[in-house]
């Protein structure tokens, strides 16, 4: 016996009629290809159809009693469990308008009886081959799609890790800015979507772009790499020369990016709004920003986005020449730069969600602030503990 043999074995037949010699006619006909079920009424035709595992193919005469042939063929196929099973009619009656009628009800093929043993099983073994092959392809693009699915979840860990050793490699040279790029991360992720519905914005902040805003933002300081201890780490403001030196971070940082891209061969690689975003988000939308002076919409939104978040967060955090700011004051002056530093859409769309970023900030408090608090904290109790020692004492 040969592999198709043993394979047609394997496969299960269901006679569905209420007449036994029929029964006993296409069984002795079939048995020796197929394993072959029997239902001589509705009723348990379509219990047999719902019980694992179903049967392969349906030969179903129409005209029995109680539910007749059309019925069976008409839940079975409204049933998703049933309804890929093929049907064939097999039945007595041959007007044209009754084969017209069952094969609009789904079924595969119509035989009218007296049948032709051949004519039976050549057409059992043609709609036994298509629906093996419906179901190889339909297992195949199951198969693919979940090949893709999970390269694709490959791509984006690569992209993810990309990103945040990069991302990691800038914060190991400015560890003053602690938690400030995860903080940044989110205040643009927040931003982007409070924007997504907005006419200026909403071609552009798609899911697909606002998740890569994200996971570019940390390598905005990507270029600071670059910057010379002696500056990057000085104490204090910076002299004019070293402000000029401390600007080229931002042409470090997109040449640094540009150089990774080219080793993706692509155009429009990931690390696209990390570029811009490394390249541009010390521009001002009056001009007045650098490196290139650009203004308006010219300056591209991934930077726009950047620049109130970034400024915002600077504002907030302790740095060794300055204290942090309160939120509200911080708020206020993002409110003074509408229209000269920041896109005035995004202002108002920062103002809109301040509490958010506010929450985002508290989450991702730096670790020197978190022992400040604590320190303060215990010196406030060990004044309240003098205090009440003190006044037990007077007492």
């Amino acid at each position: 016996m040969n592999a198709a043999s043993d394979f047609a074995q394997q496969q299960t037949l269901l006679i569905v009629d209420d007449t036994p010699d029929n029964i006993t006619l296409l069984s002795a006909l079939l048995k020796d290809r197929y394993r072959v079920k029997v239902a001589t009424h509705g009723e348990r035709a379509l219990k047999i159809a719902l019980t694992a595992p179903p049967p392969d193919l349906i030969l179903l005469d129409i005209m029995m009693p109680g539910m007749d042939g059309y019925e069976v063929c008409q839940r079975l196929k409204a049933d998703p469990q049933t309804s890929d099973i093929p049907i064939i009619f097999l039945t007595a009656k041959v007007q044209v308008e009754d084969e017209e009628k069952g094969l609009k009800l789904g079924a595969v093929d119509y035989i009218t009886k007296p049948i032709s043993p051949p004519i039976v099983l050549a057409r059992v073994e043609t709609h036994l081959t298509l629906k093996n092959a419906r179901q190889f392809l339909k297992d195949r693009n199951a198969y693919l799609e979940e090949e893709v699915r999970r390269r694709t979840r490959e791509v984006v860990a690569i992209q993810d890790v990309t990103i945040l050793a990069m991302a990691s490699l800038a914060e190991t040279r400015d560890n003053e800015t602690g938690n400030h790029i995860r903080r940044t991360q989110y205040y643009v992720q927040a931003l982007a979507r409070k924007l997504q519905c907005h006419p200026r914005f909403a071609a552009f902040l798609t899911d697909e772009t606002i998740e890569l805003l994200f996971k570019s933002a940390p390598l905005h300081d990507i270029g600071k790499v670059g910057i010379p201890d002696r500056i990057l780490l000085k104490p204090g403001r910076f002299t004019p020369e070293e402000f000029e030196i401390m600007k080229t971070h931002t042409t470090l940082g997109r040449d640094a990016i540009l150089a990774a891209e080219q080793h993706l061969e692509t155009p429009n690689s990931f690390l696209r709004f990390a570029r811009e975003i490394a390249y541009s988000h010390q521009e001002k939308w009056d001009g007045s920003g650098y490196p290139e002076g650009r203004s308006g919409d010219d300056i591209p939104i991934s930077a726009r986005l950047m620049a109130v978040a970034d400024v915002y967060d600077a504002l907030i955090s302790r740095r060794v020449y300055k204290e942090a700011m309160p939120h509200e004051q911080a708020v206020e002056l993002i409110r003074e730069g509408r229209g000269g530093h920041f896109d005035p859409d995004i202002v108002d769309a920062f103002l809109a969600i301040a509490e958010e970023c506010q929450a985002i900030a508290t989450r991702f408090v730096d670790g020197h602030q978190v022992l400040q608090e604590q320190v303060k904290r215990l010196e406030m109790a060990i004044v309240e503990e003098r205090i009440v020692v003190g006044g037990e004492a007077g007492g």
